[in-house]
């Protein structure tokens, strides 16, 4: 049986979620995974091939889709995509900003209109899309906005200079705007969502300088990992949430040491973000337009990639794990004392 094909839960019955750059990657990961818990899903790209797809999968697990093709930086686009998505669907719950693009170069080689365009897609399509869900929200003074940010939004790498600086830029707006909401005790709630590598489509289709093909760095994980934390950060709450104990480490290990990282990733940052693969000189990238076809969830990566995260669950099951940490407490204090008698 297909493991897409199953709805589990409903516990986003009569939700409208709203997905940005759904229609690969993450996005189409999170797509099915929504639509697993029954939610209604709102799919924005610009590529209406997997988005027509996306829209296939949400729907033969039971809920209903609605594609609205759109660049997401252009900011009238993407309100013309929220104004399309709440009339059909009557209102908008969550909004999930992850539409984003790269280049994997040395800074000196990024053209200018290149950096420009990542900064524009992977920074301020999410200001814009917070823009429209807030106009939304702001009537009902409910919902939920998350951001979907990256280990880079703390600590820079060689070759991702545009993507790395977009990331950060994320994080300052989220940290603004989250005390501009408080301030207003608004019951909006504002999250941003922490990856690691993960094993999507990206890779493939970046803009590349690099003499081999792109690869995600470090340890890698299936993005449905991601996708299910997102899920569980929109059912409960939480400010910001680490995806992957590699997140959790690099975040950490920059505030702490942020020198040693520079020199360390001086050293292994540029193979590290390569394979033995020579890339093709005809390669082609998705940095101003979509590239055509179906491409899925999942990139070339599943052999090197893990679909579990023992970190993560710990992070989206408190009280379980408070539970099973205090049940195993409990047991050992229990074998002291048999053994002491």
């Amino acid at each position: 049986m297909n493991i897409y094909s199953v709805k589990m839960e409903t516990d986003f019955q009569n939700k409208t979620v709203v997905i940005t750059g759904a229609s690969a990657g993450l996005g189409r990961a999170m797509a099915r995974e929504f639509a697993k818990h029954g939610a209604n899903i709102g799919l924005i790209a610009r590529g209406i091939d997997g988005l027509n797809a996306a829209k296939k999968e949400v729907e033969d697990l039971g809920s209903e889709a609605l594609i609205v093709p759109a660049d997401v930086s252009h900011a009238n686009e993407v309100e013309n995509a929220a104004r399309k998505i709440e009339e059909h669907f009557g209102k908008i719950d969550i909004w999930i900003n992850n539409a984003m693009v790269s280049v994997f170069a040395p800074f000196e080689k990024i053209e200018a209109k290149d950096f420009e365009r990542v900064t524009d897609v992977t920074y301020l399509g999410q200001v814009y899309g917070t823009a429209a869900a807030l106009k939304r929200m702001k009537p009902r003074n409910k919902g939920t906005i998350i951001l979907v940010g990256s280990a880079l939004a703390y600590r820079g790498i060689p070759l991702q200079s545009a993507y790395c600086g977009a990331k950060h830029a994320i994080h300052g707006f989220f940290e603004s705007l989250r005390s501009e909401l408080i301030h207003e005790k608004s019951k909006i709630k504002l999250c941003m969502v922490q990856l690691p590598a993960m094993n999507t489509t990206q890779f493939e289709f970046v803009k590349s300088y690099l003499p081999n093909k792109p690869k995600p760095m470090g340890k890698i994980y299936e993005p449905e990992v991601a996708a299910r934390a997102i899920v569980d950060v929109a059912k409960n709450f939480e400010r910001e949430l680490y995806v992957g104990y590699p997140t959790v480490k690099t975040i950490l290990g920059n505030k702490v040491a942020p020198g040693y990282l520079d020199k360390y990733l001086a050293e292994t940052g540029f193979d590290g973000q390569q394979t033995d693969e020579p890339e093709s000189p005809d390669r082609k990238d998705n940095l101003y337009e979509p590239l055509p076809g179906d491409h899925g969830a999942r990139g070339n990566f599943d052999a090197d990639a893990t679909n579990t995260s023992v970190e993560t669950w710990i992070a989206t099951h408190k009280k379980s794990s408070l539970g099973l940490a205090a049940a195993l407490i409990a047991s050992v204090c229990t074998l002291i004392f048999l053994n002491n008698k």
